[in-house]
């Protein structure tokens, strides 16, 4: 599956626009994390937890956007892009979405 930021795929043409596809993940911050986070907040510095949780999360959130691309019969997705926000006061919400697209290899 080509997954692109973009609108065009080089190389190839799209021949048909199948929707909007998504993956949804929504992960919960345990006490420990908020713990360091709070006594980062209080010298500075990189909440390794927290950005090791948020990629997982990304990467999680980009493979169920693939598989729901896929389930929809696509080749390819554009225009991808990640969202994210707070549920509740300690989840977050990732979201990968974009342009589910059939394409074909230009000669």
């Amino acid at each position: 599956m080509l997954v692109s930021t973009t609108e065009h795929l080089v190389g190839y043409e799209v021949t048909e626009v199948l929707g909007t596809s998504f993956g949804v993940v929504v992960r919960a911050r345990g006490l420990g994390g908020d713990i360091m986070a709070s006594l980062k907040g209080l010298v500075g510095g990189e909440v390794k937890q927290y950005t090791q949780m948020i990629e997982d999360a990304r990467r999680q959130a980009l493979d169920r956007l693939v598989q729901n691309a896929h389930k929809m019969g696509a080749d390819a997705i554009v225009m991808m892009r990640f969202d994210s926000g707070d549920v509740g006061s300690n989840m977050s919400e990732i979201v990968a979405y974009g342009t589910a697209v059939k394409v074909v290899k230009k000669e």
